[in-house]
């Protein structure tokens, strides 16, 4: 799907309603095509974003693992090193 959709569980500290909103909205505009819905579009669009948000939430609190958490700052540097040995360093 998108590229940049980030994993939000298992991490510390864990993720913020904000960040489940932020994937939601990603979500539900990729879904649609829309970045932003026509005034006719705005309420179904508004109210699948809060509906997927709603069962993030639900998963993320339903999920159980053994691992430790991990550290968005680890995970980052992680990221930027496969980048960099993808598409060169500069």
């Amino acid at each position: 799907m998108c590229r940049n959709i980030k994993t939000l569980y298992n991490f510390s500290p864990p993720a913020t309603q904000d960040e489940i909103r932020a994937s939601a909205l990603q979500f539900v505009r990729k879904l649609s095509g829309f970045t932003h819905p026509s005034k006719a579009n705005e309420d179904a669009f508004h109210r699948a974003v809060d509906q997927v948000a709603q069962a993030a939430e639900e998963l993320m609190a339903s999920l159980v693992t053994l691992a430790p958490p991990r550290n968005r700052d680890v995970e980052a540097a992680k990221a930027k090193a496969r980048n960099a040995v993808r598409f060169g360093a500069g």
